[in-house]
């Protein structure tokens, strides 16, 4: 996505006690999320940066994320993965034209990621 190959980003694995004290803190909203992502440098997708930074921070809550049971846990956690990269990126979903872009990115990178493995 031209990103610079040497940035990096921080994922950590946390209970529903901990991302639910995080959901309420960062983003004023009650109760447990199964992700949540903090943007540090101003990193974008093509930005022609000179040289590494720090992207973020990405928190997964898998309890709450094995919830979903939409797929098996592990491709929740792919998902929610890139889902939370793409927010440090900046991408978002606030409104449709917005949603249907990121979430059109999404399935594309996890289709080649799977494909990939």
């Amino acid at each position: 996505m031209g990103v610079h190959p040497d940035c990096e980003l921080n994922i950590r694995l946390v209970n529903e006690a901990e991302i639910t004290e995080l959901h309420i803190k960062w983003m004023d909203l009650p109760g447990p999320t199964d992700v949540l992502s903090f943007p540090m440098d101003e990193v974008k997708p093509n930005s022609k940066a000179d040289g590494p930074a720090i992207v973020g921070d990405i928190v997964l809550c898998p309890a709450f994320a094995e919830k979903n049971e939409k797929q098996s846990l592990a491709k929740e956690l792919e998902l929610l993965t890139v889902h939370g990269v793409l927010h440090l990126l900046g991408f978002d979903h606030a409104d449709l034209d917005q949603e249907r872009a990121m979430f059109e990115l999404q399935e594309d990178l996890l289709s080649k990621w799977r494909a990939s493995a």
